[in-house]
Parts: C-alpha cells; structure tokens; sequence
C-alpha cells in the first residue's frame, strides 16, 4: 500500500512540475511579447479573456440570451424551424411572447373569411411566358441560393432530395451545378455569378457551348444572373480555399486549395444596356427564363435600369428579378459589408414593385423576395409587399439542423452543413434531413395560406399591402400603404 501511494506522490509531483513549469513558461512568453497588451500586463490570466470571450457565444445562446433576442436569428425562431421541420405545422399554448415594438409587422384579420373549402385553387404565377421553355413553379416558397462548397455534400444531396418531396425549386447558388443539386431530380436554378463558375471561360466571360450542355438537363428550370447578394453587395462571393477541395474545383473549373474569390460585376456588363445584352443572349442560349439577382442601394440605379428596358421593349426584360436584402447570409463577408451596405428588403421590396409598375413592367417582371424571411409572418409581410414569390436559405439551413455556431467561413460547422470534414460531415443524414426540407417547405405554405385565409383571401398572391398593419412608436399600428401606397400604373 506504501508503495502505490509513494508512487502516486511521484506522479503528483510530475504533473505538478509540468503544469509549474508550464505557466513559467507562458509568463515568460506573455510578459515579454509586445503584441497582445492584456497579455503583457496580466501574464498567464491574460490568456483566459480570448477563452471566456469565444466560450460567451455559447454561453449566451444556451443561458443568458432571451427567446427573442438573438441575432441573427432567435431562439424562438430557429426553434420553431427545428419542431415544424420534424412534427409539421403545430399549435402552441397559453398566449404569445412576441413584443409588438416600433417596425413589428401584423395582419388585418377579415371579418367573414371563408370557410374550409370555399378558396380557390392557388397556382404559383409562371415565370418567362416568352422563353422557348416557361417555367411553371409548384410553390410559392423555395429554396434560395447556396452553393455546394459553401454547403456540404450531404446537405445539399439533402436539399435536393427535400425540395423534390415538397416540390419546390433548389436555387444552386453561384458555384455551379454539382451532381448532388441533380440527385434529388428537383426543379433547379442555374444560378451564374459574377464568375460564371460551371460555364465561364478562363477570362470571365460567359462559356456559351458549356451553357447549351448544363441546360441539356431537363431539372435546370431558370437561369439567375446574380449581380449582388444581400451580405456583401458590390463584392463578388468568398470561398475560403479550405474548401476548394478537388472536385469542387473541378465543378467550377477552378484552381484546387485556393481563395474562391468572383470578380465585384459581370465583366461584360458595365451598364444598363450590357446588362440587357447578357440576359438576352443567356435567355437564348439556354432557352430558360433568365432574370437577375441584385441588393437594391441607389434607387435612381433601378430607374435607370427600367428606362433601358422601356427604350428597348418589355421583350428585352429579364422574366424575373431576385430582391436579396442587405442583412441577407452568407458562409463568409467582409464586416463592413455584412453589417453596413445595401437597402434591407423592408425598404426595396415595396420600391422595387412601385418602380416596375409605375413603368408598366410589372406583368412582365416576376419579384422573388428573400433575405432574413424564414417565418410566415416574414413570407406573408412579402407578399402584402408585392413578392410573387418567396425564397429562403437560412431558413432551409436550420431545416438541416443548422444552431447558429457562426463557423460557416471556418470549415468546422459542427453539424456538417457547411463543413468539407468527413468527421464532421457524418452528423448529417441527408435521407432524415431531406425529410426535414420537406416538412419545412410544406408547413410554410400551409401556415402563410392560413394567414392569407384569415384576411380574407384565398392565397397569398392575393394579399396586399392594406393587409399587413405596422406598428408605430405610438403603440399604434397603421396599413403599410400609410408608407408604401398601394401603386397603381398611369393608364
């Protein structure tokens, strides 16, 4: 027995001269480098501030932080996500916990609504009647643009295979096609960034014959030209080359290990007029409806834009315009742009839609909303606005089983949506999530319809904005057409 614990005393002491001359170690490094200031005056405790401070995330998101305080999103509403993405659409007990403050957005209920089978059929609204293929959506609500790099492969096989079951579109996002967007043999959008990653040629420009064989595939339903997105407006995407991995510098013919990075425009479209010509010759190529992406900043940009369209006839449109807002996602931005540039979708949905239709354009030019809209109360508020249609990424990520971690850019999502670690990758069943995908999609469409019955209408596409009331700092609330009045073109 005097033996073990003499044996143990030598262990003890063993450790205890490591850890001894451990932190000698580290005091002598901390008080003698000149770069961290904290380190240099607290010696050794100075290190326990970078870990207390990344250790807060977690603690805040799981202690501290109220059920609707979080940002990005809260927790009431990446919880809400996670049970209807499981159970399906739900009730919920006693009474709501949402504060109605100044901005916060509620509806105008009628006073007869129809009952249960009175409302009429909603068929989504078809996009480019005059493309050589018009394309006919199933849903109103779908899926918008991530690529496969920024998401994993599981998660986007899981998208693929969930946007089939809830028949919906998959929006590719701007890394091209992989073969994991066509597994599933969903209803796709070819999304060609400013790098035309899948069907460019060396210089940037646009690779037509590449073009004409992608769209062979029948499943390729639209074709997006995406001038800016909502987290970095006027800055082309970031892949971090941790994930340039081979083949997906194979699927984007692109250089493996190294910084993604897409140019800040088009390099053939420098202006109105250009810009006009690209999504022309795309639309002709591809034989899909062709319409643009864009965050909306300088309005008189839009004007400009729209008087190129009239000057050359509402044949030379694009079929659709994509309206990201500035506090869109993203797997990786600059701050200064993730937090300061470009109109929320608040403010250029409803001027988007008065533009058009002040220039007779708005029958010709469909509006897909999207940025930070993953609840029904969001979807429905745009539609009031004008949307024909709603798409959402965020949304579909916390449908995967995404918690916010805030690791996107840093390969190490620890549940494998957004990571290339095989390790990590294992957390994401795509046969269980794509279930998930198509629990989501189904419940938005049927609680955003119960919305729109409960004002009264039979579909979404049918609300308006003397349907969606704000509220003021008063207390008070008034119709969004006090702000946005509902804009009818001159005859």
């Amino acid at each position: 027995m005097s033996t073990l614990l003499n044996w143990f005393a030598v262990v003890l002491m063993f450790v205890l001269g490591i850890i001894a001359l451990s932190i000698l170690v580290m005091f002598i490094i901390d008080i003698t480098q000149t770069k961290n200031s904290v380190r240099r005056n607290y010696p050794v405790l100075g290190r326990f501030r970078g870990l207390f401070s990344h250790l807060g995330e977690f603690f805040r998101q799981y202690f501290f932080a109220q059920d609707r305080e979080e940002m990005p999103f809260n927790r009431a509403e990446r919880e809400w996500i996670d049970r209807v993405s499981k159970q399906g659409s739900e009730t919920a007990p006693f009474g709501s916990t949402r504060r109605l403050s100044a901005g916060a957005v509620i509806f105008a209920n009628g006073m007869f609504p129809k009952l249960d089978g009175e409302h009429v059929l909603h068929v989504p609204k078809l996009i480019g009647a005059g493309a050589a293929q018009p394309y006919q959506p199933k849903s109103f609500f779908n899926i918008s643009a991530m690529s496969y790099g920024s998401l994993s492969k599981p998660a986007v096989r899981a998208l693929s295979y969930g946007a089939a079951m809830g028949q919906c579109w998959l929006n590719t996002g701007e890394g091209g096609v992989s073969p994991y967007h066509l597994e599933g043999e969903c209803d796709l959008v070819y999304q060609l960034g400013t790098a035309k990653f899948g069907a460019r040629n060396e210089d940037g420009t646009l690779n037509a014959g590449k073009l004409r064989e992608i769209c062979a595939n029948p499943n390729i339903k639209m074709i997006e030209l995406k001038l800016s997105q909502g987290a970095k407006p006027g800055k082309g995407g970031i892949l971090p080359a941790a994930k340039v991995t081979a083949e997906i510098a194979k699927i984007r013919h692109i250089p493996e290990g190294k910084d993604a990075i897409s140019p800040n425009r088009h390099v053939e479209a420098s202006n109105p007029e250009e810009l006009l010509d690209l999504i022309n010759h795309i639309r002709e190529v591809s034989g899909r409806p062709t319409g643009i992406k864009m965050v909306l900043g300088d309005l008189s940009k839009l004007d400009e834009f729209i008087a190129a369209i009239v000057k050359r006839g509402a044949d030379s449109a694009p079929d659709f315009i994509t309206l990201d807002g500035g506090d869109g996602g993203t797997g990786a931005a600059p701050m200064p742009l993730l937090d300061n540039m470009g109109l929320t979708i608040r403010e250029s949905l409803p001027a988007a839609v008065d533009a058009l239709t002040a220039a007779g354009l708005r029958g010709r030019i469909r509006i897909i909303a999207t940025g930070k809209l993953i609840t029904p109360a969001e979807v429905a508020w745009a539609f009031c606005a004008g949307a024909d249609f709603v798409s959402s990424a965020r949304g579909f990520m916390f449908a995967l089983g995404c918690i916010q971690a805030m690791k996107c850019n840093e390969n190490t999502c620890p549940t494998g949506v957004t990571t290339h670690n095989k390790r990590l990758q294992r957390g994401l069943n795509p046969e269980n999530k794509a279930e998930r995908v198509r629990k989501f999609v189904k419940t938005m469409r049927y609680e955003v319809g119960m919305i729109a019955h409960s004002c009264g209408v039979d579909h979404p596409n049918q609300l308006t904005r003397d349907h969606a009331l704000i509220v003021r700092a008063s207390g008070r609330s008034e119709p969004l057409t006090a702000i946005w009045p509902n804009f009818e073109a001159p005859k």
